[in-house]
């Protein structure tokens, strides 16, 4: 969408920057000329769509949908994405409902083809509540270009506190972290656990998360990730790690952030001091 998030450095220090900039960097890929055609695209169709069928066969608004849920690589599954849909979730031997990903659930619930004789599409806040999913979705995927650890860092502070807050146990809470991929590279990483943990029984990973989340991040209840400082806490430790591990220490010595902005290309440099400003 010809626009590429300002970076300018790795670690702690890059999410740091990334947070006081984030505002205007996100305006800035709002107002690119792309997102705003696929958005008014999105706006003056979806309320005419009123089966699973009709919104896979336009491209476009299925790209919008699918984006929405960070499922766009299943553009082109369009017969898997139409069982999602018309499936529903009401019944707990649907589709959405046996597959990990519960980002498809969520989809098929928020669309309501299979769950209501009229699906929510024709509701006139539909394309707002979709369309905010897909500007975040959108913009978190071009951080991603430039660094995947601050993407997942911003998908935690998305989806983490939504899982904390639910009403369901604490084990219920974990078992919902370690089913999904970028929560549970986010832990792993900064609790310090190896790429074989996943192998070992699940009853056994949920004690080990419990425990390490307690000696970490001072408590083992998920419920407790909705207090910003202790998600700040779970990322930096996420961010400092995952630097270590990767070799790279900018974000971690002291003058990195600045000799990373000397190191830039000029246009780069323009483009921070605007931020900052």
């Amino acid at each position: 969408m010809s626009f590429t998030p300002v970076i300018p450095t790795g670690g702690y220090g890059g999410w740091a920057f990334l947070k006081r900039t984030l505002a205007t960097q996100q305006k800035t890929f709002e107002s690119t000329t792309t997102l705003k055609r696929e958005e008014d695209y999105f706006r003056a169709k979806i309320g005419s769509v009123k089966t699973a069928e009709a919104l896979v066969s336009d491209k476009r608004l299925l790209r919008v949908a699918l984006g929405a849920y960070g499922l766009s690589n299943d553009v082109n599954n369009t017969f898997f994405i139409r069982k999602i849909l018309e499936d529903g979730t009401f019944n707990s031997e649907s589709l959405a409902n046996k597959l990990a990903n519960k980002q498809y659930s969520k989809m098929s619930a928020d669309f309501g083809f299979g769950d209501f004789p009229t699906p929510n599409t024709v509701l006139s806040d539909f394309p707002d509540k979709i369309l905010a999913r897909y500007r975040q979705q959108q913009f978190e995927e071009a951080v991603g270009n430039v660094s995947n650890d601050m993407r997942l860092a911003l998908y935690t502070e998305r989806e983490l506190p939504a899982i904390a807050a639910r009403n369901s146990s604490n084990d219920t809470k974990w078992f919902t972290i370690m089913g999904s991929p970028p929560l549970r590279s986010v832990f792993e990483t900064a609790m310090g656990l190896p790429a074989s943990f996943g192998s070992i029984d699940l009853d056994q990973q949920l004690t080990v998360f419990k425990e390490r989340s307690a000696k970490l991040f001072g408590s083992g209840n998920v419920a407790d990730f909705v207090k910003p400082e202790v998600q700040e806490k779970l990322i930096r430790q996420f961010l400092i790690r995952s630097d270590l591990a990767s070799g790279n220490i900018s974000g971690l010595t002291k003058g990195a952030g600045a000799l990373a902005l000397l190191q830039s290309r000029q246009s780069s440099a323009s483009n921070i001091l605007t931020l900052l400003r």
